[in-house]
Order: structure tokens, then sequence, then C-alpha cells
């Protein structure tokens, strides 16, 4: 019952790849967009707010397909991708990392804006009144403080990538070792006859890793707090 074949190892091995991966290149730009949102005022913010926090709302099937349109070998980018780089994401791996960071980066920046915010400004202005420049304070000052929420927000994301399945197949088709990660895979085997003991096998799977995924995260940001209240005493 529970012992895995090749075959649901690849499977396996590939959604953590791409969920890796996803959440790797996401949180750079999440952590300056949370920066931005927190603490930045400028015309257009509620807009951009939106749009950030878009695929939250939007059916993934529609997150797919605008990015087979972007994206794709006769997309705008994705042809200029192609013919000058040789970089092809369409129906590959990568481009279900892509699909999932975009469906996990507004989990991520919430978190991350949040811890930001609940920062107190008054440590920020007394780095900068000891002559700390702007990008010193933030990573001195703030992104530390900000950690718990930035563990949260990676986890949350990488949890969320691990669970993507509309912008995926939309995106990158269902390709047996290139692109079907966990969800793809039980969607498949609940199709076919006789699959249903490996569906529950990769179901089961999928619960684990997010429900570890759920407790790290928990942990991180307890221990986080627990060596802010250490250094204040």
């Amino acid at each position: 019952m529970f012992a895995l074949s090749p075959v649901e190892w690849e499977i396996i091995q590939l959604s953590l790849k791409v969920a890796f991966w996803s959440v790797l290149c996401s949180l750079p730009l999440a952590v300056a967009v949370a920066f931005l949102l927190a603490r930045a005022e400028f015309p257009g913010k509620s807009l951009f707010d939106a749009l950030v926090h878009l695929p939250l709302v939007l059916p993934p099937v529609v997150v797919g397909y605008f990015l087979l349109l972007l994206l794709g070998r006769r997309g705008p980018l994705g042809a200029l991708l192609d013919e000058y780089l040789g970089i092809v994401v369409a129906f590959r791996w990568s481009g279900a990392a892509i699909a999932a960071g975009i469906m996990g980066f507004p989990l991520m920046v919430r978190a991350i804006r949040l811890s930001i915010e609940a920062i107190d400004t008054g440590l920020e202005d007394a780095a900068r009144t000891l002559g700390a420049t702007r990008l010193r304070i933030f990573f001195s000052v703030t992104l530390p403080l900000a950690l718990p929420g930035v563990f949260t927000g990676t986890l949350l994301s990488f949890a969320r990538s691990l669970g993507e399945f509309g912008a995926t197949i939309t995106f990158v088709s269902n390709i047996p070792g290139e692109t079907r990660t966990l969800p793809l895979a039980i969607y498949t085997l609940t199709q076919v006859p006789g699959g249903d003991a490996a569906a529950l096998r990769l179901s089961i799977i999928a619960i684990v890793l997010s429900v570890i995924a759920l407790m790290l995260s928990e942990w991180l940001v307890r221990r986080s707090q627990q060596r802010a209240r250490g250094h204040d005493d």
C-alpha cells in the first residue's frame, strides 16, 4: 500500500524541485515588494497592491493561460527568450516553477509586509540618526526584525507551490517526468482504472509535506521571537 514506485519517487522529487525554485526565485522580489507596500507612499499604490494579490482571487487557469500567451514559444516574451537566449519555459519544469511562484507570491508578500509593518519605525529612525544609510538600515535593522514574516511567507508559498494545479496544467501541461507534479499526478491517477491506491499514497504524502512546512514555519517564527526577546533582555 505505502511502497512507492520509482515513478512516484520521481513525481515527489519533481514537486519538491519545482516548489524550491519557485520560492527561491520569488523571495527577493517578494521582500522588495513587501517593503515597498509597507513603507512607501506613491500614486497608484492601491492598484499596485491589488495587482500583487490578484492571483489569490483569479482562477488559476486564467493565470496559466496568460502565462502561456506571454511565455509560450509564440508569445512576445517567450519568443524573445527562445530566439536570443535559447530559453524555453512553456511545457518545462521551469515553467511549472514560474506558475507555482506566481500563485504563491501574494502569500509571501502579505506575510512579509505584515511583519515589516509591525516593526517599530523608531528603531529605523535611531539607526538613521547614527548615520546609517537606508540600505544598511534595511539589512541590519528591518530585515532581521522581519524574519518571522519572511519564514512564514516562504513556507506558506512553498506549501502553496506543492499544491498548485490549475495554472501549472494550463501553462506547462501534464508531461510525465517533466511537469507532472503531485497534484497533476493525483488527478491523472484518479482518471485511470486501478489508480486509486497510488492516488491515495500521493495524497497522503502531499498532506504530510504541507503539514511539515506549516509546522516548520511556526517553529521558526517562535524561535525568531525568542531570540528577539533574548536580545531585548
